[in-house]
């Protein structure tokens, strides 16, 4: 063992598990929110090497690489048993070449590595967890080459959630290599933990389905809708760096087109963390237009950093606004129910409203149909379809 080691695992065990540490994240990354891919939406447990190398392929030649995407996480189920020195290593029946030629594999493609753990002994699907281990894991890690890690909440025991987010941001820190560090809702982040992590889970999970809830218990998976729903109260704690997570994207698993534009269209208003979780080797072409929709993109990746909000709601339409860079706009008109609505923009009612949009003369476009559509100057009447968006970006005109 060498001396940085040592050094590590003489810090760990004077430390403990679960305690409470001044971390600093690495702060020069993430400044936009992480766009990527992660195998658990569609994929569960039922993963492997060689899918994964396959959605590294597919990421680096379909043009999601070019749009922004370039983190490939591999969710729950990785896990193997530790050694003889408790170092975690992955299953040998499904990661036969181990974690490191994996990562490299992918770092081959220009993409990036991410990797799943839990603060717990166990992880959510009773794998082995960080919790204790939370320096070794880190330096493990760092061997292997993981550029992200998304840090579930299973398994707490007694473990104190802050204390255990700052034990493993404080870990990633001196194992030297910098990672995205994305955690759960345990401990609500979001309302200490700037300097600590840069994603940060709102809600409980997403599922398949644009409008619904499933229940299991006391806890329940969620549509679309219903996650959105719930970001109002967190958007005030959002800022480059520290990404809300809504989850990631159902897009291309089971949707419909106009649901998997509006689902897109929400998560870039919102300025959350695209993570596709679709099979990327088989999806069609529809599906993949709407994942590497550049204009989206830009919106959902505005240097601002700021999220959206819900402006209006008259039935089931509701416009969702966000300030972009430069003065410019995002306006989102989502139509949650089944039949057409039109609305049509009063924009001197807008400018009035006092939400920070400054009275002028801006130009205006329509997203998803890519068509410059005059001026603020003009009425505007919009018609949006059942379980569908139009999107609009507006700029100050001279």
């Amino acid at each position: 063992m060498n001396k940085r080691i040592l050094s590590f695992v003489l810090s760990f065990a004077s430390l403990g598990a679960c305690v409470e540490l001044s971390a600093q994240k690495f702060d020069q990354i993430a400044r936009t929110p992480p766009m990527g891919w992660n195998s658990w939406n569609k994929f569960n447990c039922d993963i492997n090497e060689n899918i994964i190398r396959e959605i590294a392929d597919a990421m680096a030649s379909n043009g999601m690489k070019e749009a922004g995407y370039e983190y490939v996480v591999i969710d729950d189920c990785w896990h193997g048993e530790r050694d003889s020195l408790g170092f975690i290593q992955p299953n040998p029946k499904t990661f036969p070449s181990g974690m490191k030629a994996l990562a490299d594999y992918v770092h081959s493609k220009g993409l990036k590595f991410g990797i799943y753990s839990s603060i717990g002994e166990k992880t959510c699907q009773g794998r082995s967890g960080s919790g204790g281990r939370e320096y070794q894991d880190a330096i493990q890690y760092a061997k292997w080459g993981v550029d992200y890690l998304k840090y579930d909440g299973c398994s707490p025991a007694n473990c104190h959630p802050e204390g255990a987010i700052r034990t493993i941001s404080n870990a990633l820190k001196e194992a030297g290599r910098p990672v995205v560090l994305s955690v759960s809702p345990f401990g609500e982040p979001w309302t200490w933990a700037e300097k600590t992590v840069h994603m940060w889970r709102m809600s409980s999970d997403i599922m398949n389905c644009f409008d619904c809830q499933k229940g299991y218990g006391s806890w329940f998976k969620l549509g679309v809708l219903q996650i959105l729903d719930e970001t109002p109260k967190y958007r005030r704690y959002v800022k480059p760096g520290f990404w809300m997570d809504v989850e990631m994207l159902q897009v291309g698993n089971g949707l419909t087109e106009s649901q998997n534009r509006a689902h897109f269209s929400i998560w870039a208003i919102l300025a959350a963390p695209l993570m596709a979780g679709n099979d990327l080797r088989e999806m069609d072409e529809p599906t993949l237009k709407i994942l590497t929709e550049k204009e989206v993109i830009s919106i959902d990746q505005d240097p601002a950093g700021i999220p959206g909000f819900r402006y209006m709601k008259v039935k089931d339409l509701e416009t969702w606004v966000r300030p972009l860079a430069k003065g410019e706009w995002a306006i989102c008109f989502l139509n949650r129910g089944l039949t057409s609505q039109k609305h049509e923009i009063d924009w001197d009612e807008m400018f009035n409203a006092k939400i920070g949009m400054k009275k002028g003369t801006y130009s205006v476009r329509n997203i998803w149909e890519k068509n410059n559509i005059g001026t603020t100057k003009n009425k505007l009447t919009v018609n949006v379809q059942g379980e569908d968006v139009v999107l609009l970006r507006i700029k100050p005109v001279g």
